[in-house]
């Protein structure tokens, strides 16, 4: 490739990124379910404490439980072996741990923290050391 195709390509790329970045943000109603609200909050976040009252509070399990079913199981159930993402073993997993790869992602893993609340995130990790936690 030519040194004037390659800069060509480069500054449609630089053009696309300033367009993309001086594009309107899209309004509330574009965004999935909960999203902006989930962004904005996310900026001021505390650290989260997992002490076992919070991890063994049915409410908390229950937040945890039908996020798991609606996004966590198509790649981490028992439906998605092999291969799809790794089988958790929450025995081994601290809760710090999980909630941070929740909220950042790790890998293929997308971070969810623009789309799950801080609430229903904490409640994913109170459902995985669970119980009643069967992936």
């Amino acid at each position: 490739m030519g040194n004037r195709q390659m800069s060509s390509r480069w500054v449609m790329a630089l053009g696309c990124a300033l367009a993309l970045l001086s594009a309107p943000a899209a309004p509330a109603g574009d965004a999935p379910k909960g999203a902006v609200v989930a962004t904005q909050a996310a900026a001021r976040e505390p650290t989260p404490k997992f002490d076992k009252a919070f991890l063994s509070d049915p409410k908390n399990i229950e937040t945890g439980r039908k996020v798991w079913e609606m996004q966590c199981r198509h790649c981490h159930g028992s439906k998605a072996y092999p291969g799809k993402a790794p089988k958790l073993k929450p025995g081994q997993l601290e809760p710090d741990f999980i909630f941070d790869r929740v909220t950042n992602g790790f890998g293929k893993m997308p971070s969810w923290k623009a789309v799950f609340s801080y609430e229903q995130r904490k409640g994913v990790v109170a459902y995985i050391k669970s119980d009643d936690f069967w992936p």
